[in-house]
């Protein structure tokens, strides 16, 4: 295993930060790294919000189910989904654009997330830890007003980083399901119940696992939740900006 695919094995979610700071290189080379990632069309079809106020950190905070951890990281990034910038191209250069669709913001949902990804690999790289924030996406009149946010500007992901404590170093990462749950030959097919039980036994059946319980706590923790539920509501007010009239 060379060292880029054992760098992706070992990465995991830190949320607990030391007190080492990240040095300004260190930031541009994340920063740098993500830019340089896959872009439909070379368009760059993202902008990168570096975060570096204190009390956008801590509303961020808050309005991100209220997780603490975001307001400590020592670097912040918000990587936006824009299809504002070649709109404004395509307008100071006297063309008379569509406006932006559902399929426009998807490509730059894509380009922002595949960046993002190459910021959390290079970050590891450096002995620097990383955690996904999804719940961005929720309060969307907030986030919208704390950060400038165009219409046709959509926050894909939010991203925090620091040095990780020695409790996140030592931390065991959360196994992964197996591949024969994940990878399907050629076409799509669901899991059968069969398949969909065992997927959660790592090592052969457990009689210690509830298949049931698990999967009734986990859905009201998690898709039946209060964040999940305004995340979806949230999500669907940006979406009316991209409909056709």
């Amino acid at each position: 295993m060379n060292e880029i695919i054992k760098s992706l094995y070992e990465r995991k979610s830190i949320r607990a930060f030391s007190i080492k700071n990240i040095t300004d290189e260190e930031k541009n080379l994340i920063i740098d790294a993500a830019i340089q990632a896959p872009t439909a069309g070379n368009q760059v079809l993202y902008t990168i919000l570096d975060i570096e106020e204190q009390s956008i950190k801590e509303a961020l905070a808050v309005s991100c189910d209220n997780q603490p951890f975001i307001a400590k990281a020592p670097l912040v990034l918000l990587f936006l989904a824009d299809c504002r910038r070649w709109l404004d191209c395509y307008e100071a250069a006297g063309v008379n654009p569509r406006k932006p669709g559902l399929g426009d913001l998807m490509l730059a949902c894509e380009d922002a997330l595949i960046a993002a990804q190459n910021s959390v690999v290079a970050a590891h790289s450096l002995g620097i830890g990383s955690c996904y924030i999804g719940d961005i996406l929720e309060n969307k009149e907030k986030v919208t007003d704390l950060l400038n946010l165009d219409k046709y500007v959509f926050p894909a992901i939010l991203l925090v980083y620091g040095y990780p404590s020695e409790q996140q170093k030592n931390r065991k990462k959360p196994g992964r399901f197996d591949r024969k749950y994940i990878v399907r030959k050629n076409r799509y097919s669901r899991l059968s119940e069969s398949e969909l039980r065992d997927m959660f036994y790592k090592n052969g059946p457990d009689e210690e696992f509830d298949f049931e319980s698990y999967i009734s706590a986990f859905c009201r923790r998690k898709y039946m939740s209060d964040f999940s539920l305004e995340m979806t509501r949230s999500v669907s007010e940006y979406l009316e900006n991209f409909k056709d009239d």
